[in-house]
This record gives C-alpha cells, sequence and structure tokens, in this order.
C-alpha cells in the first residue's frame, strides 16, 4: 500500500526507543520548530487558518527518563500563550482505571505527567472507543491493558 502524501519529517530512533515520522498533504501549512528522539514540535496552519502549535511525541519508556521528558517538553511552551495540541504516546497510565493485569497502578509514576498537565494547563480529549491503547496480548492470566496514547489540548 502506498501513502500518497506530499510532505514527510522524519527523526531517527535511538536504539529501539523513539523515532517519529510526520506525512502530511497540501493544504496543512507545517513547519517543525524543535524536535528530539522523542517528540516532533511545530505549528500548523489547515488551510490559512488560524495556526496553533501540535507536538507529537513518544515519551520514554523507562521510569528514569521520564522526570526529564516531562520538564523538557513543559518548557516548549513556556513563553507563548497560544493553543496547543499534544498527541500520540505518553506512555503513562494516568489513573488506576487505565490499567488492566500487571503490577498494581503506582501513583509516583505519574507526579510528572500531572505536574505537566497542570503547568501547562491542557486538559486530554476524551477518546471513544476501547479503554486500553496497548496490550502485551498474552494469555488471560498474564495480560496486561494500558491506556498510553491520548490527545492533550488547550481549553481554547
Amino acid at each position: 500500500m502506498k501513502m500518497k502524501m506530499d510532505n514527510a519529517f522524519y527523526v531517527e530512533p535511538d536504539g529501539i526507543a523513539g523515532g517519529l515520522t510526520l506525512w502530511w498533504n497540501q493544504g496543512i501549512n507545517l513547519s517543525v520548530l524543535h524536535f528530539d528522539k522523542n517528540f516532533i514540535d511545530t505549528i500548523i496552519s489547515i488551510n490559512g487558518e488560524e495556526e496553533w502549535f501540535k507536538t507529537f511525541i513518544y515519551a520514554p519508556p523507562y521510569e528514569e527518563e521520564k522526570q526529564d521528558f516531562w520538564k523538557r517538553l513543559g518548557t516548549l511552551r513556556d513563553d507563548i500563550n497560544a493553543k496547543w495540541c499534544i498527541m500520540r504516546d505518553t506512555n503513562i497510565v494516568a489513573s488506576p482505571n487505565e490499567k488492566y493485569g500487571g503490577a498494581p497502578f503506582d501513583h509516583n509514576n505519574t507526579k510528572w505527567y500531572h505536574e505537566f498537565l497542570e503547568r501547562a494547563y491542557l486538559m486530554e480529549i476524551q477518546s471513544k472507543g476501547g479503554t486500553y491503547t496497548w496490550s502485551n496480548h498474552r494469555s488471560e492470566e498474564d495480560e496486561i491493558c494500558e491506556k498510553f496514547d491520548r490527545v492533550l489540548s488547550s481549553p481554547e
């Protein structure tokens, strides 16, 4: 299957972690502002409408990297009060109802994420469909399901 997109931007993975690709068509004016192995930060306007910031993320899966990631991401809009949307894989289970199986939910693992949301004044856009966006696809007694993928947005 061939994707018919007019533009692309790619960030190489670091080993088996990170790596992101964006594709978009004409009519979408997209400029990449910042990027690293875990995010692509852009400014977008569609068909000449108002510009807004959109950040595509693949957050680190490793606990020792999560604090730094959420702090870094929070600095992107420090000096700018504008519409902002973040989407994709947060690698965070934000509440106990977003997890099934495996180790019990640990509130300490979400501390940096919730501090980021409060500081950046972002809210989660509720999704439709299933609760979980990731599964280890094991038998029922060993199955783990978690919600990692989400969309965050400024209120406007």
